[in-house]
C-alpha cells in the first residue's frame, strides 16, 4: 500500500511537472504572472496595458523613446515680423532704387546716345586703322569733323534765324497798317473788337514779364541743348576710345565654354548697328543733297540752311523727312506761296521715293530686318523714350533679331 501510494505522488507529480494536463493531482497555488491561463481570466488587465504602452513584437519600434521625442525650440519657428520686416526692406530699396534712375534718367539717356553713336562710328574707326592710322587719330579725325558739322550748322541756322525774326519785327507797324485796311480784320474788328483786345494785351504790365519769361526760357532750353550736346560729344570720345575694352570685359562675364559663340554674336551686332548707322547717314546726305539741289533751282535763298535742317531731321526714323519738307516748306511759302506749294509737292514725292526705294535698299544690307518690326520698334521706342528711342528702337530691334536667328531657333530645332 505504501508503495503504491508512492508510486501514485510521483506519478502526479511527473504528469504535472511535464504539463500533460491529464493528471488529476492538485493544481498550483500560485501562477506565474502573464501566463496563458491568466490572460484568459475576465477583468485580468495585463501590466503592459495598464502601463498605456504597446504591446506585441512592435512594442519596441512604435513606442516613441525620449530621445526622439519633438521639442519646441525657439529659433527654428517661423518669425512673421521678421519676415515682414525683411520684405518691407526689399520694398524700400527698390522704391529708392527707381527713384535714383527716375532722377538721373538725362544722365543715363547721355550715356545710351553716346554709346549708340560709339559703336555706329566704330566702323569708320575700324576703316581709318587699316589704313595704318593709330586709333586715338581715327578718333580724332572723326572728332574734328563732328565738331565742324555742328559749327558749320550753327552757323548756317543763327545767322538767318536772327536776320529773320529782326525783319518781322521791323514789319509788324506795315503788317498791322495792312490789317487795319483789310476788310475782312475791318470786320472782325467791328464784331469781336479784335484790334482793342490786342492794344489792351500790349499795354498790361505783365506783357513784358510774360515776353521776356518766354525769351529767358527759350534762352534755357538752348543752353540745355548745347550743354547737352556737348556731354554727348564727350562720352561718345571716351567710348569710342574704349570700345574694345568695354566689349572684352562684357565677354569675359561669360564662362569660358560659351565664350566664343558669345563673342562671334557680340560682334556681328555691333557691326550690325554701324551699318545701321551708316545706312542712316547715308540716306541723310542724299535728303540734304536733293534738297539743296531743288531749293537752288527755285532761287531760295536760305538753300543751305533748309538743306542741312532736311539732312538733319532725316536722321529721325519714320517722320524725319516729313519734318524737315514741313520746315522747307514753310520757310518758303512766307516769302511766295506758290513756291511753298511746290516745295511740298516735291518734297511728298521725294519723300515716296525715299520711303519706298532709296530707304530700303539701303537698310536691307545694314540691320535686316522686317519693315513691320522696324515700324513696330520705332513706335515703341519712341513712345519710351521720345526721339532717343526712335532712333536706337532700330538697332535693338535688329540686335533681337539676330539673336533669334542665331540662337533661339537653332536651339528650338534640335528639340
Amino acid at each position: 500500500m505504501e508503495a503504491d501510494v508512492v508510486d501514485g505522488q510521483s506519478g502526479a507529480g511527473h504528469g504535472a511537472a511535464s504539463g500533460d494536463g491529464g493528471g488529476d493531482g492538485p493544481e498550483p497555488e500560485h501562477e506565474p504572472r502573464g501566463s496563458a491561463a491568466s490572460e484568459g481570466e475576465p477583468g485580468h488587465v495585463p501590466a503592459d496595458r495598464r502601463s498605456g504602452e504597446p504591446s506585441g513584437p512592435d512594442a519596441s519600434h512604435d513606442a516613441p523613446s525620449a530621445d526622439s521625442a519633438p521639442v519646441d525650440t525657439g529659433p527654428g519657428r517661423l518669425n512673421f515680423f521678421m519676415l515682414g520686416f525683411t520684405g518691407a526692406l526689399g520694398v524700400f530699396a527698390a522704391w529708392l532704387l527707381f527713384q535714383a534712375l527716375v532722377g538721373a534718367r538725362d544722365i543715363v539717356i547721355y550715356i545710351l546716345v553716346a554709346l549708340f553713336i560709339a559703336v555706329g562710328l566704330n566702323p569708320i574707326v575700324e576703316s581709318l586703322r587699316k589704313r595704318r592710322i593709330p586709333r586715338w587719330g581715327a578718333i580724332l579725325i572723326i572728332c574734328v569733323a563732328l565738331i565742324a558739322f555742328v559749327a558749320a550748322f550753327i552757323w548756317a541756322i543763327v545767322p538767318p534765324l536772327t536776320q529773320q525774326v529782326g525783319d518781322f519785327i521791323s514789319r509788324v507797324p506795315h503788317y498791322a497798317t495792312q490789317l487795319q485796311d483789310n476788310r475782312l480784320m475791318a470786320d472782325l474788328d467791328e464784331r469781336f473788337g479784335l484790334l482793342a483786345r490786342f492794344q489792351s494785351f500790349i499795354t498790361d504790365p505783365n506783357f513784358g514779364q510774360q515776353v521776356f519769361g518766354g525769351v529767358f526760357g527759350i534762352g534755357q532750353a538752348v543752353l540745355n541743348s548745347l550743354i547737352a550736346t556737348f556731354t554727348v560729344l564727350v562720352l561718345t570720345l571716351f567710348f569710342m576710345a574704349s570700345l574694345p575694352g568695354i566689349a572684352e570685359v562684357g565677354y569675359r562675364l561669360v564662362p569660358r565654354s560659351r565664350r566664343a559663340g558669345v563673342r562671334e554674336l557680340g560682334d556681328e551686332i555691333i557691326e550690325r548697328i554701324g551699318s545701321y548707322i551708316g545706312g542712316q547717314l547715308l540716306i541723310a546726305l542724299i535728303s540734304g543733297i536733293v534738297a539743296l539741289v531743288f531749293l537752288v533751282i527755285i532761287g531760295s535763298d536760305y538753300a543751305l540752311t533748309l538743306a542741312l535742317i532736311v539732312a538733319v531731321t532725316a536722321l529721325i526714323p519714320l517722320i524725319g523727312t516729313t519734318l524737315g519738307a514741313l520746315a522747307a516748306t514753310i520757310a518758303v511759302g512766307v516769302g511766295d506761296p506758290v513756291l511753298g506749294l511746290v516745295t511740298l509737292v516735291f518734297f511728298l514725292v521725294y519723300q515716296q521715293i525715299e520711303s519706298y526705294v532709296i530707304s530700303p535698299r539701303i537698310m536691307r544690307h545694314a540691320v535686316d530686318v522686317a519693315p513691320t518690326a522696324t515700324i513696330t520698334a520705332a513706335l515703341l521706342g519712341g513712345a519710351v523714350l521720345g526721339l532717343v528711342g526712335a532712333l536706337i528702337a532700330i538697332p535693338v530691334a535688329a540686335a533681337v533679331t539676330l539673336v533669334l536667328k542665331k540662337v533661339v531657333f537653332p536651339r528650338l530645332e534640335e528639340r
